[in-house]
C-alpha cells in the first residue's frame, strides 16, 4: 500500500533543500537553529534536561511526520532514482527508540506543572502520541523557539534521511556494517567526545584549535590525513609536530581525502597512514581507529580491519563546519540543538577550518557542567 503523502509543505521544502546528485556527500542546505530563542539557561543538569525534554518532543513529532512520507515523494525531493526503504525505516525506527530512551532519561526529575513533562512514555507509540498532543502546550514565551526548532528538526531529518535512502549503495555514518564500527550511540547519558578531521592544516587553524583545547582543558581525537601529516613533519620535524598535539589523541583519516569505498589503494592508504602516525607519535597517543572520508568504506571490509586491529570510527553529531553556508555561530547553535536531542555522542568538527576554535568555547560555556566531555584516551564500547 502506498504511504500517504506528507501534508506539511514545510517538510517537503526541507527535503527539496537537501537534494543533491547521487554521489554527493553533503546537504545542499544545512539545518540551522537559534539557541537564543530558548528563554532559560542550559548550564545546569535541570536546565539542560528541561530543554532536552522539549527538544526531544519536537524531534519525535518530526520523526513521526517523516515516517508517513511516500517513497515517490522522497525520491522526487532527493532527486534520486531509487530509495532503500528498508534503510530509511530502520533509521527512523532506531531514532524513535533512542528518542524514547533519551526522553525517559531527561524526565527522571520531572516536577508537576512543568510543561515539558508529559504523561509517562513507556513505549515509542506512547511517546509519539504525547509528542503530537504536546505541541499545544508550548507556552507563549517559547513559541518562537518551538517554531524555530520544528523547522530545524525537519531540515536535519532531511539531511539524515537522504543518507539512509542511499545506504548502502553510498555508505555513510548513517549505519554500521558490523561490530568493528562505532558511532557514539553507546556513550553514557550527557557524555560527549570531541573529534576533528582532515588536519593538520597548512596554516594556523589546527594550531589554534589545539591551543583552544589546551586553554579549556579538553581533549579530542584528531583524525589526520597522512598526506597533510607528512607535509607538516617534513616542514617542522616529527618531534615538534608530536609536541604540538600534547595531551590529544591521534587516529587515521587515510592518506588522502577521497572515498575509500571503491578506491583501489584504500588498504594501502590506511596502513601507510598508521605507519606514519606510529613513527611520529609516542605509543599510547595513537588510537586504533580509522575514520573513512565522507564515512564511505567498503561494506565487506570487516576482515581487513580486524586483521589490522582497527575499528571504524564514525560519528552521530555532525557540525557541518566545513560548509560555507554556516558561520561559527551557526555551528554553536546547531550542535547545542543536537546535543539536547541526542543527549550523548561523538561530535564531528574539522580543525582545517576556523569555525571549531570559535564555536566550541561557546558550547562549553553555554552548557557548563550540564554535560561531561569524555577524555579521548577512554576506550569506546562498540
Amino acid at each position: 500500500m502506498r504511504r500517504p503523502a506528507l501534508p506539511l509543505l514545510c517538510m517537503a521544502a526541507a527535503l527539496a533543500a537537501v537534494a543533491l546528485p547521487g554521489s554527493a556527500v553533503g546537504p545542499a542546505s544545512v539545518a540551522k537553529a537559534d539557541r537564543r530563542l530558548w528563554t532559560e539557561t542550559l548550564n545546569s543538569r535541570n536546565g539542560f534536561d528541561k530543554a532536552s525534554r522539549a527538544s526531544i518532543l519536537t524531534y519525535a513529532s518530526a520523526l513521526q511526520e517523516m515516517h508517513k512520507m511516500a517513497d515517490a515523494d522522497m525520491m522526487a525531493a532527493f532527486k534520486i532514482k531509487s530509495l532503500n526503504r528498508a534503510s530509511v525505516d530502520k533509521w527512523l525506527k532506531s531514532e524513535m527508540a533512542l528518542s524514547l530512551v533519551n526522553y525517559q532519561r531527561a524526565a527522571r526529575d520531572c516536577a508537576g506543572g512543568d510543561w515539558t513533562c508529559v504523561a509517562p512514555a513507556d513505549s515509542v507509540d506512547a511517546l509519539l502520541r504525547q509528542a503530537d498532543s504536546w505541541q499545544k502546550s508550548v507556552p507563549a514565551g517559547q513559541q518562537a523557539w518551538h517554531a524555530n526548532l520544528s523547522a530545524f528538526t525537519r531540515a536535519y531529518l532531511a539531511e539524515q534521511l537522504r543518507l539512509a535512502a542511499l545506504f548502502p549503495r553510498i555508505s555513510s555514518e548513517i549505519d554500521r556494517f558490523g561490530p568493528h564500527e562505532w558511532n557514539g550511540d553507546t556513550l553514557e547519558d550527557r557524555q560527549f567526545l570531541l573529534t576533528f578531521d582532515d588536519g593538520p592544516s597548512p596554516g594556523a587553524n589546527t594550531d589554534d584549535t589545539l591551543a583552544m583545547l589546551a586553554n579549556t582543558k579538553k581533549t579530542g581525537v584528531f583524525f589526520v590525513l597522512g598526506e597533510n601529516l607528512q607535509n607538516r613533519v617534513n616542514k617542522a620535524g616529527a618531534a615538534k609536530v608530536a609536541a604540538s598535539y600534547k595531551n590529544q589523541c591521534m587516529a587515521s583519516h587515510g592518506w588522502q581525502h577521497q572515498s575509500h569505498a571503491k578506491w583501489e589503494q584504500w588498504q594501502d592508504s590506511i596502513t601507510r597512514t598508521h605507519g606514519l602516525l606510529n613513527a611520529t607519535f609516542a605509543k599510547g597517543e595513537v588510537l586504533p581507529y580509522f575514520r573513512p572520508p565522507y564515512g564511505q568504506r567498503p561494506a565487506d571490509s570487516a576482515a581487513f580491519f580486524q586483521q589490522q586491529g582497527l575499528q571504524v570510527a564514525l560519528w552521530n553529531l555532525d557540525s557541518q563546519d566545513w560548509s560555507s553556508q554556516v558561520s561559527a555561530d551557526d555551528v554553536s547553535n546547531r550542535m547545542i540543538a543536537l546535543m539536547l536531542i541526542k543527549r550523548h555522542g561523538v561530535l564531528l568538527f574539522h580543525d582545517v577550518h576556523s569555525k571549531a576554535k570559535s564555536a566550541l568555547p561557546v558550547i562549553f560555556s553555554e552548557l557548563g557542567n550540564a554535560v561531561s566531555w569524555r577524555d579521548c584516551q577512554q576506550p569506546l564500547a562498540k
